[in-house]
């Protein structure tokens, strides 16, 4: 029905003029209608002590009519008048029919003469209209009429239910399953459905009656054999029956309502409760990662060979490229979701989320980062320290080996007792042989000084063979010296008997002293063209090749002293033939033979030096090869890192800019964010080039000032910002739908926020705040009272006092400006309804109105209620309501 005089009255005519045509009542339905509307007198009449028992002839002297309407009112009729006369009673009626008609019933056909006369039709339509004002009118379902509003609401209350089909107010009840479902819908401790038949209709409405009357307070309006034996029940008299029904529900109804409100607010809380949860799982699970990973990286145990550190380089490439690249999207996703949550918390007036302790990833994951980076340069600078240390190894043993070779039997020369049989001759020759030896000792100074070096040097590097090195220089040292003394006690006793010794062979001599030093000359190239190089790039090679081609240049030279030492041993060979003089064997004054000197000469002009430029040019080629892998990772370093620079500006200026609704952004967005995505293969392709480099142990980069780690640092800023910038939008979505923000709303507060910030920056800082609220319309003016609405204003959009204020947080304020949410009151004064106006609830309450699931989270969840009428059991639901909304701790 609608709630206006005009409607109420057409109403009332339709239900009239229904009146007039069923002035031809059937008798059955009259006398239902009788039973019904009698009953339905009677339960208001007993209110004031009284009843009717023949609805025609107890209302014709106006007065009970008169009672009846004053009792279902609430108000007060004109005094009756108590003659026993005909015009008393009609004057009685029509008070009665002249309050029915004040309630804007139009009154069609009914007079108080009928009334009096005792017509029973009549006294049942106006009965009927009655029943239609004061039991009827205000039932409204979705805006629906009465009637409609009656049947829509045993529609729903009924659909769950197996055989009940509500259609109408007359067969579809006859069967009294529908009269079952009602009160067990709202009180199934009544009432025991699944035994109830339909083949058995009348126990069906038998049962139904007996306990709505015995514990609903509906008295019994209808017989159920009349029902059942009626083709077609009454229609007016089954309408006032659920009338009764509905009514008695009624408090349900608002129960249902606060209920449902407080299953909302449940909900919100539990899903909210839900992503706290996943977040400090991921964040857990995040940071035993890292926890895990630090002091892998941290470790910095030195390995003793190569191989063991390029393995250790390899495992960190792994890393970096298999291992990381997930956890780095794990983070970004963990931050999207953290952003998510304390959106959802700020739209449902909840406070913010704050993680566990220690279940904050940013400060950790920089510490990783900075951790890496430590980690790589070590295993590089590790690498160049055992590449120099095989080297300087390599060169030991090496000089050693020459060193030792040269000493071999020098001691049991050095003691020998040859001088003591010699003659003269002899004696001055061994005396001659030995000055020659100390020229020789003295040359090989240096390499035993060079040796010691290296040794030291070695030492100084933390060689892992060290004890082996330092044994080995160690005897090369002491038989050095006991070289030296032995010389000294040769020379001594040489010199004891130069006195005798007088013949001399001065040619002999001659070639000793030109022989030996070129000998050392030849064993200083031989070493020289044998000895290790390493060089890390073109130049170095060429300038090695340089010097090579230098010493080349020397070698005409070279050989011509050759063979002018030659000539001095055939010199020799020529006076002894010529006079006749038997040698004795080689030259005396030395062990370098012309032979000795041609096989050394003949292995540096043929063998060494060949070697060496082949080396030489097979290092210019490695050193060519690596400039071209430097110049290819380069050409495509210096487009990418420019690349990501610019779409990173790129994304900077769509951030700020507004080009269609929010849902167009997000749009454009998620196609910018793929189109970075399909760029990855060039980054891949980075990470090869970058490979290949390492592994050629290549350790700078002159035509490009970007390294490989400084692209990835860009490369997953990048992911991370786009992600970012496309969370922020949809956290605008859910703030404008949440909030009922309108696309005009949102693209004003976009255009206020965007003229204010200057620098384009993002965030806005207090002074261009306060004018961009001006622009608003906020009166933020710099008098008392405008500071201090500025500084609320800027309690709300900036809690951590960090003086500026985000986009986020800006339309955040707006919206609850303007828009209405949940509070902890409403929800307070929703758990008052379904504990009947009590302080306190119970846990059979929670658990008959609301949800199993959210009951239960209630229950677990409420403290409980001490007030002075607390009863056992009782629960406060004031303090959790508080609780939901950061009031109190939950």
């Amino acid at each position: 029905l609608e709630h206006h005089e005009a409607g109420g009255q057409q109403i009332y005519m339709e239900q009239e003029n229904d009146w007039d045509r069923d002035l031809l009542l059937d008798p059955a339905w009259e006398k239902q209608q009788r039973k019904t509307f009698t009953a339905w007198c009677n339960s208001h009449l007993r209110k004031s002590g009284t009843q009717i028992d023949n609805i025609e002839e107890d209302f014709r002297d106006g007065l009970k009519l008169m009672l009846l309407l004053e009792v279902i009112s609430g108000e007060r009729l004109p005094k009756p008048e108590r003659g026993k006369m005909r015009v008393h009673k009609i004057n009685n009626v029509n008070k009665a029919l002249d309050f029915i008609a004040s309630k804007g019933v139009k009154l069609v056909s009914i007079g108080a003469e009928e009334i009096v006369d005792g017509n029973a039709k009549m006294t049942l339509g106006m009965i009927w209209t009655i029943i239609l004002r004061f039991a009827i009118q205000d039932i409204s379902v979705e805006e629906t009429s009465a009637k409609e509003g009656l049947l829509l609401w045993c529609q729903r209350k009924t659909a769950p239910y197996k055989n009940v089909n509500v259609q109408n107010f007359h067969i579809s009840w006859k069967d009294g399953l529908a009269f079952n479902a009602l009160i067990h819908r709202h009180r199934p401790e009544l009432i025991d459905y699944d035994k109830l038949r339909k083949d058995d209709p009348v126990t069906n409405l038998n049962n139904a009656f007996e306990v709505a009357e015995r514990y609903l307070d509906i008295p019994k309006m209808l017989d159920a054999e009349d029902i059942v034996g009626t083709l077609r029940p009454d229609e007016k008299a089954i309408m006032t029956y659920v009338s009764c029904f509905y009514h008695a529900f009624s408090g349900a109804q608002k129960a249902e309502t606060a209920a449902n409100r407080i299953c909302k607010v449940l909900a919100v809380n539990q899903e909210n409760e839900h992503l706290m949860e996943d977040y400090e799982k991921l964040a857990s699970d995040l940071l035993e990662w890292i926890r895990r990973t630090i002091p892998w990286l941290e470790n910095r145990a030195p390995e003793k060979t190569m191989t063991e550190m390029q393995q250790k380089l390899e495992d960190f490439r792994d890393y970096r490229r298999v291992h990381k690249p997930p956890k780095v999207q794990e983070k970004c996703q963990l931050e999207i979701n953290f952003n998510t949550l304390q959106t959802k918390l700020r739209l449902s007036n909840r406070p913010a989320f704050m993680p566990s302790e220690g279940r904050m990833v940013s400060v950790r994951n920089m510490y990783i980062t900075w951790a890496e980076k430590g980690y790589e340069e070590w295993l590089l600078n590790e690498i160049r320290r055992l590449e120099r240390l095989d080297h300087l190894a390599e060169k030991f043993r090496q000089k050693a080996a020459i060193h030792e070779s040269w000493t071999d039997g020098k001691e049991a020369m050095l003691t020998q007792k040859d001088y003591e049989t010699a003659s003269l001759s002899e004696i001055k020759a061994l005396l001659k042989k030995h000055e020659a030896f100390e020229s020789d000792l003295a040359a090989h100074q240096d390499r035993v000084e060079q040796i010691a070096a290296i040794a030291q040097e070695l030492n100084e590097l933390d060689y892992y063979d060290s004890p082996s090195v330092n044994a080995r220089c160690q005897k090369i040292c002491e038989q050095w010296d006991a070289l030296g003394s032995l010389t000294q006690s040769r020379r001594e006793s040489l010199e004891r008997t130069e006195k005798q010794l007088e013949s001399i062979d001065e040619l002999y001599l001659e070639y000793a002293k030109r022989a030996a030093p070129f000998n050392n000359w030849m064993e200083g190239a031989m070493e020289d063209l044998q000895d290790m190089f390493i060089v890390h790039n073109i130049e170095e090679i060429q300038g090695l090749i340089t010097a090579h081609d230098q010493f080349k240049s020397t070698l005409p030279e070279a050989n011509k002293e050759r063979e002018s030492i030659q000539a001095i041993h055939a010199e020799v060979q020529k006076i002894a033939q010529y006079n006749g003089i038997k040698l004795a064997g080689n030259n005396p004054y030395t062990t370098i033979t012309p032979q000795t000197i041609d096989k050394k000469w003949e292995k540096v002009r043929s063998q060494l030096v060949p070697q060496r430029d082949q080396a030489l040019q097979e290092e210019l080629a490695r050193q060519q090869s690596n400039d071209h892998l430097r110049r290819q990772f380069a050409n495509q370093a210096n487009m990418i890192g420019p690349w990501i620079q610019n779409k990173m500006e790129e994304i900077g200026r769509i951030s700020i800019e507004m080009n269609g609704t929010l849902e167009d952004q997000l749009t454009h967005l998620r196609q910018y964010e793929q189109s970075i995505i399909e760029y990855k293969p060039n980054i891949d392709q980075l990470e090869g080039d970058h490979q290949l480099i390492q592994e050629a142990l290549i350790f700078d980069n002159k035509y490009t000032a970007y390294t490989m780690e400084h692209l990835r640092v860009g490369w997953e800023q990048l992911l991370t910002t786009i992600a970012r910038t496309i969370n922020e939008i949809e956290n605008q979505i859910l703030t404008r739908d949440a909030k009922g923000i309108s696309q005009e709303q949102l693209h004003e507060y976009r255009t206020s926020f965007n003229h204010f910030d200057k620098d384009h920056s993002g965030v806005l800082q207090a002074e261009e705040f306060k004018a961009c609220l001006i622009s608003l319309g906020y009166d933020v003016e710099n008098d008392k009272q405008g500071d201090a609405e500025f500084g609320r204003i800027m309690g709300i959009v900036d809690p951590n006092n960090s003086g500026a204020v985000t986009f986020q947080a800006f339309i955040d304020f707006m919206s609850r400006e303007t828009t209405d949410t949940d509070t902890a009151d409403q929800v307070i004064a929703s758990f008052k309804i379904l504990a009947g106006d009590k302080n306190y609830i119970t846990a059979e309450e929670l658990r008959r109105e609301l949800p199993p699931d959210q009951a239960e989270y209630c229950i677990a969840r409420m403290a409980p209620y001490t007030g002075p009428d607390a009863v056992p059991g009782a629960l406060d639901y004031m303090s959790f309501s508080t609780a939901l909304y950061g009031e109190s701790d939950l």
